[in-house]
């Protein structure tokens, strides 16, 4: 049997990972975060088959700034 690494417990939004919680299902946008529409597209979609925590990269001062606006548009 696999034995898992003990970890500590944090939390993450509404979630707890790590410790003893449940392993939560992840994924990351492929989308230019800068382009709001598609990115928020990306996040209805992963989070519709499942997906519990959604990263999204902002390489630039341009994608940092449309966090606020997707950040708007998903739960």
């Amino acid at each position: 049997m696999l034995q898992r690494r003990k970890s500590r417990k944090i939390r993450v939004g509404k979630l707890y990972i790590g410790g003893d919680a449940p392993i939560s299902i992840q994924s990351m946008t492929t989308t230019d975060t800068t382009d709001v529409k598609a990115t928020v597209e990306q996040i209805h979609g992963l989070e519709d088959v499942g997906c519990e925590i959604i990263r999204v990269s902002a390489p630039t001062m341009e994608s940092a700034k449309a966090l606020k606006e997707i950040k708007e548009n998903i739960n």
